[in-house]
């Protein structure tokens, strides 16, 4: 996960039009709004979890807040993003942005402007035209943003990425090989793929070699 504070875009060919930085989804860091755009669920899931686990690092005092963007009542992000009586720092997700209702949408339009302070408003948006306005605004640089794009990975390289950065998260350890191996027996699907990692690594003690993926896995 980048530190925080650190600038730049993951994303070299990034629409003209977006003025903020444009993020792989395991560089994402702590800003106070933080888009994560597209359709990949399980890297939506992974850099939220990181960002949460980043800023509980750095407070433990941390407040959690889940919001769902489609059944929004007006006035809801405002109440959770006011500042308590101990000034802990907040963490806000917001679901379903894809499918906002207009309270929302109006919400967020207003808070951008004014961000609350150690507050981080997360937004998942997996894609279409509904919020455009809204994502829009954010991309040219309202609220200090950043965008952690999640697009699906295609690539064998980028799947063996991900799985890469599942053993490294845990602790663990797995050789080059055996990491191709386990990416070539679930490249199709990257949920099954993550699947496959967790139970691997709650199966097999010890570092992973591709003779411990061809046990589990081989067939």
């Amino acid at each position: 996960m980048a530190a925080r504070g650190a600038g730049g875009s993951a994303k070299g060919s990034a629409k003209s039009k977006v003025a903020i930085p444009q993020l792989s989804w395991n560089q994402v860091r702590p800003a106070p709004v933080v888009l994560v755009s597209g359709p990949e669920n399980i890297l939506a899931e992974r850099a939220i979890a990181m960002l949460r686990d980043f800023l509980r690092a750095e407070d433990p005092s941390l407040e959690v807040s889940d919001l769902e963007a489609d059944g929004y009542r007006r006035g809801e992000l405002l109440t959770l993003a006011s500042p308590s009586l101990f000034g802990e720092p907040r963490l806000i997700r917001v679901s379903a942005v894809e499918k906002s209702s207009d309270d929302f949408l109006l919400d967020a339009l207003d808070y951008l402007p004014s961000t609350a302070e150690s507050t981080t408003l997360v937004l998942r948006h997996r894609g279409g035209m509904r919020g455009k306005k809204l994502l829009d605004a954010i991309r040219a640089g309202g609220g200090d943003a950043v965008e952690v794009v999640c697009a699906e990975l295609k690539k064998d390289a980028e799947k063996q990425d991900f799985a890469a950065t599942e053993f490294r998260s845990a602790g663990r350890r797995i050789a080059p090989t055996a990491l191709r191996a386990l990416v070539a027996a679930f490249s199709d699907d990257l949920g099954e793929l993550s699947a496959a990692c967790r139970q691997l690594m709650a199966d097999a003690p010890g570092d992973i070699d591709e003779r411990t993926v061809a046990k589990y896995y081989g067939g």
